[in-house]
């Protein structure tokens, strides 16, 4: 069976048409919603630890980072953005390397600039692997200077600061030159997807990672996909200012909810191009799919604009997990509730592929066939190497239990989360409230 995970970066899950809408409106996501109704579907689901690549340590190892064990670490080359950023330990079995010593080719395909920093390696245990490069403030160009007009028309002028003016004009020098729809960045992530899946359509086991930072801000999106949600009167602005907004103008508030509403349409547009390859590709019986995301994002809501820890929200921390299993009996499109994390995904993925992710020498399914039955015995005794669990046989038994809570954490703020109750608190012991 091959494997197809795709993560989205920031992407709302009542943003998800067949899950729901946020309070701005409608957004269209016909493709998201097609693939759901061939397949699970698990909403509620929350990330261990955020934002970007505290997430992904996870999603990747199926290892808990929090409580974490150390303060902010700055990495060569990269910045201390929260606690848990780092690399990948090297005590850790990736689900790459652990695909990959089963015999799987392994691909990812990211546009994610954080994961290719000089002291990262999230791209272990990867046979190929692409960096779409320009992202948001990549050093992907260093020039030429974005003039103050350009700056005022992307960003209103009672909103510029020097921050925000430094940010912007990496954002628009990498965007140079990017005049169609096929030149933004998750037209090129899915396009090179699709590209590896035909180059590889000889191999029998395959894995392959496409990450798309899409709809992460800042929100630069072609026209026609702004117009679906807003006329062109409107003011342009396209970054997260993570603060209170509630001094911005209402209009330019409405603006950016257009702007993310049309990058969600378009990430969704190029979703829709990969599954349909996937599909013309006769692929589609003898694949998992999996579709998340990382976390998602607050544009408006209770006041803010950005996304944060505390006070924690649920257009930041519910996620969507969705799953197309190749057999038919797993393709009804049922939404379920259950309390899940992003470390029980690498773990399901695992158990529907029957490999047993221990500690040990003996990864190759294949090779249980070579060793004694006192080795057998002496590995099943040996630590499972993932803390996260396999939630795939509550959706066998078509239960809606699974966990009875999950604890989220981000920076010195942890929220606790049962289906009745939503703690947040400090870990000084402060700030607490249900």
């Amino acid at each position: 069976m091959n494997v197809i995970m795709v993560i989205f970066d920031s992407l709302r899950e009542d943003c998800i048409n067949y899950l729901g809408n946020p309070p701005w409106g409608k957004v269209k996501t016909p493709n998201l919603d097609r693939f759901a109704k061939e397949s699970i579907v698990l909403r509620k689901c929350y990330p261990e630890t955020l934002p970007t690549l505290p997430a992904r340590r996870v999603i990747y190892t199926g290892k808990r980072i929090y409580p974490f064990r150390e303060g902010p670490i700055r990495e060569k080359g990269d910045l201390a953005a929260a606690l848990g950023w780092k690399s990948i330990s090297e005590d850790n079995k990736t689900i790459s390397e652990i695909l990959q010593e089963n015999g799987y080719t392994t691909a990812l395909i990211s546009d994610i600039q954080h994961m290719f920093k000089p002291s990262k390696n999230f791209h272990r245990g990867f046979d190929e692997w692409i960096w779409v490069r320009g992202y948001e403030v990549d050093n992907y160009r260093s020039g030429p200077s974005i003039s103050k007009e350009k700056i005022d028309y992307w960003l209103p002028k009672e909103l510029q600061n020097d921050r925000y003016i430094r940010f912007l004009n990496q954002c628009l020098m990498n965007m140079e030159g990017k005049e169609k729809e096929e030149d933004y960045y998750v037209a090129n992530v899915m396009r090179e997807a699709v590209r590896w899946l035909e180059q590889n359509r000889d191999k029998d086991k395959k894995f392959l990672l496409v990450e798309s930072w899409s709809p992460h801000e800042p929100w630069f999106v072609p026209e026609h996909y702004r117009e679906m949600y807003i006329d062109g009167n409107y003011p342009q602005q396209v970054l997260s200012l993570y603060r209170d907004i509630s001094d911005v103008d209402e209009r330019i508030i409405k603006s950016t909810q257009a702007n993310y509403s049309g990058l969600v349409t378009m990430a969704d547009h190029w979703f829709g191009y990969l599954y349909d390859a996937i599909s013309n590709m006769g692929m589609l019986d003898d694949t998992l799919i999996i579709v998340t995301t990382d976390h998602g994002h607050s544009i408006g809501d209770n006041n803010y604009l950005g996304k944060r820890g505390y006070p924690s929200s649920p257009e930041v921390f519910d996620i969507p997990i969705i799953i197309r299993h190749p057999d038919k009996k797993y393709q009804s499109g049922k939404i379920y509730n259950m309390l899940v994390q992003h470390t029980d995904i690498p773990a399901t993925i695992l158990d529907i592929l029957n490999i047993e992710p221990l500690e040990g020498d003996y990864y190759r399914w294949d090779a249980w066939s070579n060793i004694s039955e006192y080795t057998k015995k002496d590995i099943s005794r040996k630590k499972l190497i993932m803390d996260g669990k396999s939630f795939f046989n509550a959706l066998v038994k078509d239960k809606d239990e699974f966990r009875d809570h999950v604890t989220v954490a981000w920076n010195a703020a942890v929220t606790v989360i049962t289906k009745k109750w939503w703690l947040n608190t400090k870990v000084n012991g402060k700030g607490v409230f249900l």
